[in-house]
């Protein structure tokens, strides 16, 4: 005699959960929506202008090296326009004119983001820039005051965006990281050379002679447009240009005057103005719980 069982609201529940937990796993969630950060007022950004050189043409104000010499302008006092935006093919484009250093600063802060943008040079340079390659970056992690370093920045990351040097990292006034990094030695100088490399030892960065890693290859383009990728994910952060990752850096740190260690996981985002012309676009921000599958592929 064959018993037939029949369907109960507990087996059909099962029977529902169990096509639910296959479609999640065939489907895992995905980062969030993208939040565009660029228009045409520079809503979510503001402006901090440093000290200018002593060629700019610009009155009322104490010049000096361009750097940590004379007055910044400050806040959102930016009356030679080194920060404003124009529209292009029906899209906002932040120019940055490179002629006094400085940053746009988000006004918002950030942590576990990919933070995605564009970049291309433009024609022009600057003192005290005028005879070395073009030079910008993305800051990252930014606490403090505007301003912290060279009258310019807040005390930072640096996802270095220079010409033949795009993906490099800095420690800006203070913080610091770890990097599997190739040591090379320098006959130019007392300092020597650290390449990311996945392969080699880890090597810690702090500000200073140890205060800068460079990228494993170079993918930056000196024409047209380049696409830039910045994930932060915990104390990580990947550095990736033109869809190739060429730097993750890890344990991601910020020093106090005792020199004692804290974790440096999240804060504001800047784009500096180094003595050339540049142009930003595209720029969006999304969270992000891991690092997106083309670049972790990579790895």
């Amino acid at each position: 005699m064959k018993t037939i069982l029949k369907p109960t609201l507990l087996t059909t529940a099962v029977i529902l959960l169990c096509v639910t937990l296959t479609s999640w796993n065939s489907n895992p969630p995905k980062a969030d929506t993208w939040e565009p950060l660029l228009d045409l007022e520079l809503s979510k950004w503001d402006a901090f202008v440093g000290a200018p050189h002593h060629t700019v043409a610009i009155e009322g104000y104490e010049k000096g090296n361009g750097m940590d010499e004379g007055t910044p302008l400050g806040l959102n006092n930016d009356p030679l326009n080194v920060f404003t935006t124009v529209e292009l093919d029906g899209e906002p484009v932040l120019k940055v004119s490179g002629e006094i250093y400085g940053a746009v600063t988000s006004k918002k802060e950030y942590e576990n983001y990919h933070l995605s943008l564009m970049f291309k040079w433009g024609e022009k340079k600057y003192e005290p820039r005028l005879d070395k390659p073009m030079d910008s970056g993305v800051l990252y992690h930014a606490i403090g005051e505007e301003g912290a370093f060279w009258n310019c920045w807040m005390q930072s990351q640096e996802f270095q965006i220079q010409e033949e040097d795009c993906g490099d990292y800095y420690t800006i006034a203070g913080t610091g990281a770890d990097i599997r990094a190739l040591k090379k030695e320098n006959p130019d100088s007392d300092w020597d050379i650290f390449i990311y490399n996945p392969d080699s030892d880890y090597k810690q960065f702090k500000t200073g002679e140890d205060g800068r890693c460079r990228k494993s290859e170079n993918y930056g383009k000196l024409e047209g447009w380049n696409q830039i990728d910045l994930v932060c994910l915990g104390d990580k952060a990947y550095h990736i240009v033109n869809g190739k990752v060429v730097l993750v850096m890890e344990n991601s740190v910020t020093y106090n005057e005792n020199d004692v260690a804290k974790p440096l996981t999240k804060g504001k985002i800047q784009l500096q103005s180094e003595g050339a012309e540049i142009y930003y676009k595209d720029i969006k921000i999304r969270s992000v719980n891991a690092l997106p599958t083309e670049f972790a592929k990579q790895l």
